[in-house]
C-alpha cells in the first residue's frame, strides 16, 4: 500500500471527473506517494497546518500507470534517506482503497491516523 496526501476539495474533483490529475503529473509527469513510514515527515515538510487533508490509501498492484521508487523529487529538504513511490500517470480510483482524515494537530503537526497504525 502506498499513500498520497490531496485536499478535501481535490479528492471531491476526482470523484467527480473520476481520475486523480495533480498539477504533479503535469509539472514533474508523476503523482508524488509516500510509504506509510514517510507520510507524516512528508505532511509535516509540505502541508504543516493544513485542516483541510485527506491521505488516500492506493493498492499498487491496481494501478493502471507505471510506478517508481525514487530518490526524492523536491532538493534542498531535509529528508529521510529512501525512495518514494511516484505514479507515472493519472490515479484510477479503483485502485485507491480507502480514504482517511488527516488533519494537523493544534500545534500544526500531522500524526499518522489511527486506521494507519495497525
Amino acid at each position: 500500500m502506498i499513500l498520497h496526501i490531496l485536499s478535501r476539495a481535490e479528492w471531491e474533483e476526482a470523484l467527480s471527473i473520476q481520475s486523480y490529475r495533480p498539477p504533479s503529473l503535469r509539472d514533474e509527469g508523476f503523482i508524488h506517494c509516500s510509504t506509510v513510514g514517510q507520510v507524516v515527515e512528508t505532511a509535516n515538510l509540505f502541508f504543516r497546518g493544513r485542516r483541510d487533508l485527506l491521505i488516500v490509501c492506493i493498492d499498487e498492484a491496481r494501478l493502471a500507470w507505471p510506478l517508481k521508487l525514487e530518490a526524492p523529487a523536491s532538493t534542498g529538504h531535509a529528508r529521510t534517506a529512501g525512495l518514494f513511490p511516484h505514479i507515472y500517470g493519472p490515479l484510477n480510483l479503483d485502485a485507491v482503497t480507502a480514504v482517511h482524515e488527516f488533519p494537523c494537530k493544534e500545534d500544526g503537526e500531522f500524526e499518522l491516523p489511527g486506521a494507519l497504525r495497525e
